[in-house]
């Protein structure tokens, strides 16, 4: 009788559908035909495998999906949970730039994720307090810009193993939950939250905390008893001053923008135009000329450095020496504003214009280490190098002053001005170009050998040109005095899948960086990888990748290159493989500096 039931119980079962989870590839296409627009993701197609097919996005380790990267899309509608739940191995999700709204969807259905980045998104309504208690992995949460209200979820307090937090510019509301984990950065800025700050949580910057006019407590200068009223003091009178300052500045961008031929890069990418500004500068009668060598690092006021207003310390005079009060009585002409501030062009009545440039996320080193850097930076000599002039100190901010390049950055020449100055970039212009970035790489491979991003912020607009084309590194070894949170935000090298995927940046990053330079010049496209405003732009990594292995190499040049210099196809070939070579996916897989510079001086004109 056991028998019998056994074999029907056996029929039972080979007569039920069966119940096999969906594979990688179908649940990213259920995912597709959740957002809106049907002609999303083109490249995701049936009967191809995700990884080996390079789907846009996917991003994968040994051959399986590890993190889906789908910004900068314009994507819309709903976003499949369900689909999502079918990918075990996916454990980092960033839907960053785009128009999703609603309610935030049921990722805490996804138990294992490590990171969820939302950032620059519609999402409103408040989330569950106790959303986050199915996810003991999280690591990071990137859930600012949007809409979301309500109380900060309690379960956050939960995540053991949370790093990272950014809650910014939302309508939180309520208490600030007491955080004890070991968070390296964190955001709750701009927002309605209320009432005293946990001390815990009093040795986090007090711009985590800004926009919130009814916190008190420590970071924050705001006492959470009421205190006396007194007079307007001199720290109310500076605050109004920069206040009116910076409203007369803004009026001042807003009547030149269409007359500042980079303020353009704004609208390309946020980061494009790295706090290059400029502001004229007139100066005292100081002849410009080079330096005979005798002089010493001049300060006009040494006395006071870090309280007072001070003065500028030269760290370069081989263009001449001026000091802060030059800047000061200078006609202000703004560049533009970038991730580490905003800058100015200062043209000096010796004929010299600089660049300031104001930096106010530089306070990870104390001002004895700060000051022997920015000294061992005015001692950098190279011609692919753009050695800094002076700088001036202060706690809040520092100014860094160098030399202004009429040019521009390659950036603005390969895609700012399609007119006289990009008909010139011709392939031994291309060439010339690359190289000078290489050799300047090499000489800060060996500078800051030591360090594990020697530059950490490479992209074409901070190569600067000069008049024949030599190329300048500018914006380099800043890694070590930033601070994390902010270096996060504003890096380059933390947009690359080194970050997004494993967590962790090398000197193999600054490769990659250097790779997406090498496919953005010889393809003449516009990278998407600079952007973080969803935009346009070019996957040029996933786009050359694809046409090499389908072997369409070719298509990939730009048309000016290949009408023009037909005959020198297979070097720029040569360039491209290289661009393709530093951007693998995976680190391990990628040339070292070294080696990739000795294939790029092998290219020949």
């Amino acid at each position: 009788m056991a028998a019998v039931r056994l074999f029907f119980f056996l029929l039972l079962l080979s007569l039920l559908p069966p119940s096999h989870p969906l594979s990688d590839n179908q649940a990213l296409l259920n995912l597709k035909k959740s957002f809106s627009d049907p002609q999303t993701l083109p490249s995701w197609v049936p009967d191809q495998n995700p990884c080996s097919s390079r789907w846009v996005g996917v991003i994968c380790v040994n051959n399986v999906i590890n993190s889906l990267h789908l910004t900068d899309l314009s994507l819309s509608g709903t976003i499949d949970i369900e689909a999502l739940s079918q990918i075990p191995s996916l454990r980092s999700i960033s839907f960053n730039n785009n128009n999703f709204s609603g309610p935030i969807p049921a990722f805490n259905k996804l138990g294992v994720l490590k990171a969820l980045y939302l950032t620059n998104n519609k999402f409103s309504g408040p989330i569950p307090s106790d959303f986050f208690s199915q996810l003991a992995s999280l690591k990071k949460i990137w859930l600012s810009n949007n809409k979301f209200s309500g109380p900060v979820p309690q379960s956050l307090t939960t995540l053991r193993f949370l790093s990272e937090l950014h809650l910014e510019n939302n309508e939180f509301s309520g208490p600030v939950p007491e955080l004890k984990q070991d968070i390296k950065s964190l955001d709750f800025s701009n927002n309605k939250l209320q009432g005293p700050i946990p001390s815990s949580m009093s040795r986090f910057d007090a711009k985590s905390f800004s926009g919130n006019i009814e916190l008190c407590g420590q970071p924050l200068d705001k006492p959470c008893e009421s205190a006396a009223s007194e007079g307007p003091g001199w720290g109310l009178k500076v605050v109004i001053i920069i206040f009116i300052a910076a409203v007369l500045a803004g009026v001042f961008v807003m009547a030149r923008s269409k007359r500042q031929r980079d303020d353009d890069f704004s609208v390309m990418s946020r980061d494009n135009a790295e706090e290059v500004v400029q502001v004229h500068v007139p100066s005292t009668n100081h002849s410009r000329g080079n330096s005979d060598g005798s002089k010493k690092e001049s300060t006009t006021s040494k006395k006071g450095a870090g309280r007072s207003i001070g003065d500028l310390v030269m760290v370069n005079d081989e263009r001449g020496t001026f000091g802060l009060p030059d800047l000061m009585k200078a006609a202000a002409e703004v560049l533009g504003n970038g991730g580490l501030g905003s800058a100015y062009k200062a043209a000096m009545a010796s004929g010299l214009s600089v660049v300031v440039k104001r930096m106010r996320e530089m306070n990870k080193v104390s001002r004895d280490i700060f000051d022997a850097e920015m000294r061992r930076f005015g001692r950098l000599r190279n011609p692919n190098i753009l050695t800094p002039l002076a700088y001036h100190y202060r706690k809040e901010e520092k100014l860094f002053v160098t030399e202004y390049m009429p040019k521009g950055s390659l950036l603005y020449v390969l895609h700012g001005d399609r007119g006289s100055s990009h008909s010139d970039l011709n392939w031994p212009i291309r060439l010339k170009i690359v190289k000078g970035i290489a050799r300047g790489l090499g000489f800060l491979y060996k500078e800051f050998s030591s360090e594990d991003l020697p530059h950490g912020n490479l992209k074409s607009s901070n190569v600067l040109l000069t008049d024949n084309y030599e190329a300048l590194l500018s914006d380099f070894a800043f890694h070590p005095l930033m601070n994390h949170s902010y270096a996060v935000q504003t890096m380059f090298a933390y947009k690359t899948p080194d970050y997004v995927t494993y967590q962790r940046v090398t000197q193999k990053t600054d490769v990659y960086c250097l790779g997406i330079i090498v496919l953005e010049v010889i393809t003449g496209k516009f990278p998407s990888q600079y952007h973080s405003n969803g935009k346009g732009g070019t996957d040029v990594v996933h786009w050359v990748l694809t046409a090499i292995s389908d072997r369409r190499e070719a298509e990939l040049i730009d048309p000016e290159l290949k009408s023009s210099h037909s005959n020198s196809l297979n070097q720029m070939l040569q360039l491209l493989q290289i661009g393709a070579a530093c951007t693998e996916s995976n680190p391990d897989q990628r040339l070292n500096m070294k080696e990739a510079i000795r294939r790029i001086e092998e290219v020949q004109v």
